[in-house]
């Protein structure tokens, strides 16, 4: 090439370092210029983490609602009033299907000498339900199963009437003529949603009971 060319030793070798920096500037500008996996960023993976897939969110923590909570739980648990021959008589709560053993239990036991003959322990208790042990009968009048039967335990009172509608459990209004555990499950249920009874004819507004029916039981009530 010197002898074709002419060129002088000096200029052939500075065209071959020429030559040689443009091929190594190609080498390294297809090298950079390859195809590269890219992976995503930290953040795109905790999202697509939290999200689930298909861009759905997912579940977020935390407690429920503090109404969610409040109505769940107050669905969950049942208030009863035990009194009588109770260590520790007055308003407990308890979880829902809890028995009338387990609301004696809850009034610290009942007192010495106290007599439960009779008093179905493994009956289950309803909201707003009275449990008397041992509460003194009027003259003439035996307390059953060692339950109150005075007019603030839903049991006899004086005057000819002997349950009151306001109080009584499903066995004391099983005991009136005509009545059986259904209809008195309907009357504790009507007493449940209007907040007791103010009178005795509103009995007549209670499912099952007609006016024959309701006469039959008129005397044997109170409010």
């Amino acid at each position: 090439m010197q002898l074709r060319c002419g060129l002088e030793p000096k200029t052939l070798a500075a065209l071959t370092v020429v030559l040689v920096v443009a091929a190594v500037l190609a080498a390294q500008h297809f090298w950079s210029g390859r195809p590269q996996p890219v992976s995503a960023p930290e953040t795109v993976r905790e999202e697509v983490a939290t999200t689930g897939s298909a861009g759905e969110p997912g579940p977020s923590p935390g407690a429920p609602p503090p109404a969610a909570a409040t109505a769940a739980s107050s669905a969950k648990r049942v208030v009863v009033d035990v009194g009588g021959k109770v260590r520790r008589p007055g308003v407990h709560q308890l979880p829902a299907g809890s028995r009338v053993t387990d609301a004696l239990r809850a009034a610290g036991g009942v007192e010495p000498g106290a007599d439960l003959t009779g008093l179905n322990r493994a009956r289950v208790l309803m909201d707003g339900e009275q449990v008397v042990v041992g509460g003194p009968a009027p003259p003439g009048q035996a307390a059953p199963g060692g339950a109150a039967v005075g007019p603030g335990a839903g049991g006899a009172a004086p005057g000819g009437a002997s349950v009151s509608l306001s109080t009584a459990t499903v066995e004391q209004l099983d005991t009136l003529p005509g009545v059986g555990p259904v209809l008195a499950q309907h009357i504790i249920d009507y007493r449940t949603q209007h907040g007791g009874f103010r009178s005795v004819d509103e009995l007549r507004e209670v499912n099952g009971i007609g006016e024959r029916r309701f006469a039959d039981i008129e005397p044997r009530v109170l409010p």
